[in-house]
């Protein structure tokens, strides 16, 4: 199957989305994205999941990589690339998808 490689772009806090920092229910401030750095990448291979990589962010980009894997794309986006992002709502991670031709 296709390889993908996922690029992080870019990391979102709560302040940037709302304009104020937001707390947990125990009073702790909601902290932006700690698991990714901006600009790590990751190659998929076989639809399998980093071990690195955040459970949630990935059942969200799984459907994308899934398209790109079987050679699809998407008419808004260049060929064999997608951009994309997690769906927390309060600190989202965006990523770029692109499909690697070997």
């Amino acid at each position: 199957m296709t390889k993908i490689k996922v690029t992080v772009v870019k990391k979102f806090n709560p302040k940037d989305v709302f304009g104020h920092e937001i707390t947990y229910p125990r009073g702790e401030i909601v902290p932006t994205c700690y698991v990714f750095d901006e600009g790590e990448e990751f190659i998929i291979e076989n639809l399998e999941k980093p071990e690195k990589f955040c459970g949630w962010g990935w059942k969200t980009v799984l459907k994308d990589i899934e398209i790109l894997a079987t050679g699809q794309d998407l008419s808004w986006t260049p060929e064999g690339i997608i951009y994309t992002c997690c769906t927390d709502g309060a600190r989202p991670v965006c990523f770029k998808l692109e499909r690697l031709n070997e």
